[in-house]
């Protein structure tokens, strides 16, 4: 299996919820919503940014509008519309869930492993304490 595959998907995944939790933190034009990702260590090109922008505004998640700007065209900047909202309450309740689900099972894991280790411990104690110290006079 190729790792850095899986490690493209699993951010994938997760990249609509973060884009909409930045745009509703207050309205964005799209290189400040690449440097929050990329300040998360979320790395994201031009490219796949803008279809999945388009994507949320078409299906009614973003709206924008055009604001001059003092160095160059003007600039579009997102806003989550009303039905974005409720989306991103939905995806927050999703992400817990799944944090929930990944701590719990990577705790068992933990739990299971560290209990392993521990039976180990009790079983090479319980197997040393029956042998006879060397040390000890008969």
């Amino acid at each position: 299996m190729d790792l850095e595959n899986t490690q493209s998907q699993m951010r994938k995944g997760i990249l609509e919820y973060c884009i909409l939790q930045i745009i509703s933190q207050g309205s964005c034009y799209s290189s400040d919503i690449l440097d929050r990702l990329k300040q998360a260590k979320l790395l994201v090109v031009e490219g796949t940014l803008y279809p999945l922008l388009t994507r949320l505004k078409n299906g009614g998640l973003l709206s924008y509008r055009w604001e001059e700007s003092k160095s160059g065209p003007p600039r579009k900047y997102f806003e989550i519309t009303e039905t974005g909202a409720a989306f991103l309450a939905s995806l927050r309740s999703t992400w817990s869930e799944l944090q929930f689900a990944v701590d719990h099972v990577s705790h068992i894991v933990v739990d299971h492993e560290s209990h392993s280790k521990t039976n180990q411990a009790l079983k090479h104690t319980e197997n040393n304490q029956n042998q006879p110290n060397p040390t000890q006079s008969l």
